[in-house]
């Protein structure tokens, strides 16, 4: 980037981010050299389990990641992170989180030891300019991040960082701040959505969780809505989701685990297509539909 480009960012930015001095901001462009363009990736990520199993979604997670260029670093908006304002990660060691209760000690002791990446913190506050993104050193990897990483970077030696989802923005903020971070993926940086498209554990189906690809009837029709949207490029009903009638409402009765799915589609850049892989429902009430943008 020039400096006639960091100038204008320095006017237009709130005054927490213009006290960062110009070589500040010279030396973060260089910090992520340019690269292959990354793909995007929105991860359905389903039970926290899906650390531990091996399953046919989690068979599908190794797949994808076999697909996907080595990155020099991962972006991650996890549904689990959902906060008042914007946040990202910045701490050199992210501790791992279980934000989730009930389920076996076993769970519990999975630890995801990968280095965080204060560089990339400071490359993304940078690169939604004129919003505030706070750097955050209390957070860590949640498990929305770390029950599907784990799956494609077992080693744990790609730095990984997340950015928070502000709660009080609705989803056309959350498209544009995607647009924002596709700049990233020329720096050979994986970012990712992890939440699920139907989320309704409210009326999950617990005699039936294991039953292949099984929705309730309103379920069934927001899928074929949400794939139609996904592989036709048509985002603005997507976006709308507010208005698009009784079946989609109960399929996002909450928005979390739906925001990180709007990231993605901002990020696509003209000429590239979706690719929808563990594309299931399940327990009724569930998508575990996952797609890939390049």
């Amino acid at each position: 980037m020039d400096r006639k480009k960091f100038i204008k960012l320095l006017a237009a930015a709130p005054l927490s981010f213009s006290l960062m001095s110009l070589t500040d901001l010279d030396n973060l462009s260089r910090s992520f050299p340019k690269s292959e363009r990354m793909p995007v990736v929105f991860f359905g990520h389903g039970s926290p389990m899906n650390a531990l199993e091996e399953n046919e979604f989690v068979q599908g997670f190794h797949e994808i990641g076999k697909s996907l260029p080595r990155p020099n670093a991962i972006l991650c908006i996890s549904a689990h992170w959902y906060t008042k304002g914007t946040k990202v990660t910045a701490m050199e060691m992210p501790r791992t989180i279980h934000d989730f209760g009930g389920f076996p000690q076993e769970l519990f002791d999975v630890e995801y030891p990968a280095p965080g990446s204060p560089d990339l913190a400071k490359k993304t506050q940078l690169v939604l300019t004129p919003e505030l993104v706070e750097l955050d050193e209390k957070w860590g990897l949640d498990h929305g991040t770390w029950s599907v990483v784990k799956h494609l970077y077992p080693q744990a030696d790609i730095p990984v960082v997340q950015l928070s989802i502000d709660y009080t923005k609705p989803a056309s903020y959350h498209f544009e701040l995607g647009r924002r971070l596709s700049a990233l993926r020329d720096k050979g940086v994986l970012v990712m959505g992890s939440g699920n498209i139907i989320h309704n554990l409210g009326k999950v189906d617990f005699a039936n969780m294991h039953r292949d690809n099984y929705g309730y009837d309103w379920a069934i029709e927001a899928h074929a809505l949400f794939n139609k949207w996904l592989l036709t490029g048509d985002y603005q009903p997507l976006i709308n989701y507010e208005y698009q009638g009784a079946a989609v409402q109960l399929a996002i009765p909450s928005p979390d685990h739906f925001l990180p799915l709007m990231y993605t589609l901002g990020m696509q850049k003209k000429g590239e297509s979706v690719q929808l892989f563990n594309d299931k429902l399940m327990a009724g009430s569930l998508s575990m539909t996952s797609l890939k943008i390049s």
